[in-house]
């Protein structure tokens, strides 16, 4: 089992009300490595509409290098605006997932489109940043990735790797909406494009992680590391109701494959259970892998799909992946 050490939450919209667009949630965190501090991108909103519907803004915090517990910045306006009128991003953008590109930071972002018969759809973006993230342009005014015959429902949860030269982007595709106690509930499962470019994808159209919870689970947020020959997926999983409070909450699985294309799912291995009280007592979800200075760390988000802001893990036996983890 990975041994994943929780060093607490980090990062709290709530305890830094300066600022009407960012007053809660802290959601889908990915990072770029800098040489004096680590820069945190994720997803936050401001107060709901009168209606209840959120907007969802991009924003980042800074830690320091040295001591990934101590925030050094916070953001002090969104790095990306929202899409124009009738865009399929008008009403926000999460989750998302950075990535360096020479003196570029990618990020690749699900926008939401307000619908009638169900909540929203989502498709996945692409905006460039030149300042190191500060200021965010997209590529265009359409996604990279849709909804296509195969895949008619909601694109989004982008996670994002180079890996020997190829571009990998891991997302999810709802499968069906399904009648939900107040409103239509989505089911999406894991799925995977390639690119030689990062902007123009193929789809390799089939589910990379089979069902625990019955064909109704539903899985969000694969961010996929290499480590000791092997690729490595943490991931997201939950119930399709009821999963706002503890019992059918996110909960963080783990998968492993030799070659991108096969994964084999062994959740007992994550090593990210709920903590005995406090903020990620109901819920861990979304988490994002990273190396500083030969040190792997977690970023996840917890309770109340991360309301409750930003929390940070080190791996401890992060030198025997080879040996755990070749079955």
């Amino acid at each position: 089992m990975f041994n994943w050490e929780k060093l607490g939450k980090i990062f709290d919209p709530r305890d830094h009300r300066y600022c009407g667009w960012m007053k809660e949630f802290a959601q889908s965190p990915s990072v770029v490595v800098f040489e004096e501090y680590v820069r945190v991108f994720f997803c936050t909103r401001p107060s709901p509409t009168n209606d209840g519907n959120y907007l969802s803004f991009l924003s980042f915090i800074d830690l320091d290098r040295n001591d990934l517990r101590r925030v050094i910045k916070i953001c002090s306006s969104p790095p990306l605006a929202l899409g124009d009128y009738g865009t399929f991003d008008e009403f926000g953008t999460n989750p998302i997932s950075v990535i360096q590109c020479e003196n570029e930071i990618w990020v690749y972002y699900a926008g939401w489109t307000r619908c009638e018969s169900v909540p929203f759809n989502g498709a996945i973006g692409l905006a460039v940043s030149k300042d190191n993230g500060v200021n965010f342009t997209r590529i265009g005014r359409g996604p990279v990735l849709s909804y296509s015959p195969d895949e008619p429902f909601l694109i989004g949860s982008p996670r994002v790797r180079k890996l020997q030269g190829k571009w990998y982007l891991w997302y999810v595709a709802g499968k069906e909406w399904i009648k939900g106690k107040e409103r239509p509930e989505p089911i999406y499962k894991i799925r995977m494009a390639t690119s030689e470019d990062g902007i123009n994808w193929i789809k390799q159209g089939e589910d990379l992680i089979p069902d625990k919870l019955g064909s109704n689970e539903c899985q969000a947020c694969p961010d996929v590391i290499e480590k000791g020959g092997r690729y490595h997926m943490f991931y997201s999983y939950r119930y399709s109701h009821d999963y706002k409070g503890g019992k059918n909450g996110y909960r963080i699985g783990y998968a492993t494959s030799s070659d991108l294309e096969k994964w084999t799912r062994r959740d007992e291995l994550a090593g990210m259970n709920l903590s005995k009280e406090g903020w990620d007592s109901e819920m861990v979800n979304y988490p994002h892998v990273f190396v500083v200075d030969d040190t792997t760390y977690m970023l996840y988000q917890g309770n109340e799909m991360g309301r409750s802001g930003i929390g940070l893990a080190r791996l401890n036996n992060s030198e025997d992946w080879n040996e755990q983890l070749s079955g």
